[in-house]
């Protein structure tokens, strides 16, 4: 098959691209705009075609577009309001629209679980009050849903990203658990209710890869990434014990507490962000790992997340 790869330079995106060349024997379209930033080497077999393009001139691709079997839409786009919703709904959703419904088996789009609720249904509040990325997100999404004429979308919701190593730039997450850790002495007098998911890169990148190679076997149309939900004080505990810090008075971060803090500290804090710190849970019934698939997890537990900061590969 003939696979194009948006987005090749990201830290997902070196992850999926390195799965697809190790584990399959397809031709691979790879878009970077800037080719010094694609750590991977590109001339370990036949196949491979690294094209430097920026997707918000799609001219270029049309004729390629045309013959795509499979498309991974890992590219995104953050900070300028404008460039964002460009790139994040505008040209993405253009991209989609070039590809040959008779030619494309399916299409693999990135998105985020940010935009969804507990119950797996569009969150108004990240359309309403939602960074730029994550509301562009949404409105991608929007788009998606009432297009006609375009090949199958399968639409993945990553939750928290980890990944990043000698030969692959970090996620934002992964760069920040360092300071995290340092933050431990003061940790460990708190507990606080909340829930989330994590996946590293190279489990979703198994998730891909698999997904291309088996397009028949993806259970929905719409898959939320990640490894099984952890409460904030499990997270608290682990970074508390990988820190050998301990301690048995704990205070108990209550909401009504915290928006004291926030007040009495007068803590400037964005909408979106006060949202999420009232909501709290932001964990899924059915998240979707290598596990899935009868396949090996490579970062199922915290412990070992926190493990590969000390030894990343």
């Amino acid at each position: 098959m003939r696979v194009l790869v948006t987005g090749a330079s990201g830290c997902i995106g070196h992850y999926i691209c390195e799965a697809l060349i190790q584990q399959t024997d397809h031709e691979l379209f790879l878009i970077v705009r800037d080719p010094s930033k694609l750590k991977i080497d590109a001339t370990v077999r036949p196949g491979i075609h690294v094209l430097t393009a920026n997707l918000r001139d799609l001219l270029p691709l049309q004729e390629l577009l045309q013959t795509i079997n499979q498309a991974v839409l890992t590219a995104t786009a953050w900070g300028d309001p404008t460039e964002t919703f460009e790139l994040n709904v505008t040209k993405t959703v253009e991209l989609i629209q070039h590809l040959d419904p008779q030619v494309c088996q399916q299409i693999l789009y990135f998105s985020t679980a940010s935009i969804l609720s507990r119950e797996q249904e569009l969150l108004p509040q990240a359309k309403d009050i939602g960074t730029d990325y994550i509301r562009t997100k949404y409105q991608c999404f929007e788009q998606l849903q009432q297009l006609g004429s375009i090949p199958k979308v399968v639409t993945v919701f990553p939750t928290l990203v980890f990944g990043g190593d000698q030969s692959k730039p970090q996620s934002h997450l992964s760069g920040g658990l360092p300071e995290v850790l340092r933050w431990a002495t003061l940790l460990r007098f708190f507990k606080m209710e909340g829930s989330f998911h994590f996946i590293h890169g190279r489990d979703i990148a198994q998730v891909i890869c698999h997904l291309v190679q088996h397009p028949e076997v993806a259970p929905s149309d719409q898959l939320v990434l990640g490894n099984r939900s952890m409460t904030v004080n499990e997270f608290i505990e682990a970074v508390c014990e990988f820190s050998n810090k301990s301690s048995s008075f704990k205070i108990n971060l209550s909401p009504m507490l915290t928006h004291l803090i926030i007040k009495l500290f007068n803590i400037q804090m964005a909408d979106w962000d006060r949202f999420c710190l009232d909501y709290r849970h932001f964990s899924y019934p059915d998240p979707i790992s290598p596990a899935t698939f009868g396949l090996g997890n490579y970062c199922s537990r915290l412990e070992e997340l926190l493990q590969l900061t000390k030894n990343p590969s």
